[in-house]
């Protein structure tokens, strides 16, 4: 499941409602990122991340979809927000559940790790040094490769 949206979400009834009767799940691992205080050498108060409504959507169901082909899941969901956030705000959720452990710690690093390089968010940091976009990493792309 893949949810783009404003409001902040409830990590328990997320994960409550992907293993909602499944017995045959024997493991759920879960990331929650959330805004620091901090970027570089600045103080941050203030993150907007700004999308593209249908085009975000598209490439976190082909996201998502790549990490099913890869694992057998019994399910995922993948929430990201939007919109001006603060520190300590929620901003990602990914939750995988799986027969199996493994494959659902395996798939939430997959997921988390292409999110932050191929989800095309835009993120504005706002704090005691002025407005700056969040440039990529490279070790983000350092830890995407591993998964090609």
């Amino acid at each position: 499941m893949i949810k783009v949206q404003l409001e902040d979400f409830d990590i328990g009834a997320e994960i409550e409602a992907l293993r909602a009767g499944d017995t045959g799940i024997g493991g759920i691992c879960s990331f929650v990122g959330t805004v620091r205080d901090m970027s570089e050498d600045a103080t941050v108060s203030t993150m907007t991340l700004e999308h593209y409504t249908g085009m975000t959507e598209k490439a976190l169901a082909e996201i998502e979809a790549e990490a099913n082909e890869r694992w057998t899941l019994s399910g995922s969901t993948v929430i990201h927000r939007y919109g001006e956030l603060h520190p300590g705000d929620n901003i990602v959720l990914v939750v995988t559940a799986s027969a199996h452990r493994q494959a659902a710690f395996e798939a939430c690093s997959f997921l988390m790790d292409w999110l932050k390089t191929k989800a095309p968010f835009w993120k504005l940091e706002s704090g005691d040094k002025g407005p700056n976009w969040v440039e990529a990493k490279s070790s983000d792309d350092d830890a995407t490769a591993r998964w090609r």
